[in-house]
């Protein structure tokens, strides 16, 4: 039991440093003139299956025109 506990406890450190290295990159392409919110939008997008963000361009792009965008 004691290893499993070590190892979970490992495991979530490695955690906290790689979201520390992730934030990192991120102030990174701030300071370089990059929009963060946009990233993580595409970052999210490029996860989907090909066939999930054309559903969701689709209706964006009905629901623009429905209010007249």
């Amino acid at each position: 039991m004691r290893s499993i506990i070590e190892r979970v406890e490992r495991l979530e450190e490695e955690r906290k440093e790689l979201a520390g290295d992730v934030k990192d990159i991120f102030t990174e392409a701030k300071s370089a003139g990059f929009d963060v919110k946009v990233i993580r939008q595409l970052i999210k997008i490029r996860k989907m299956e090909p066939s999930e963000v054309e559903e969701q361009e689709t209706l964006l792009d009905t629901y623009r025109r429905a209010i007249g965008m």
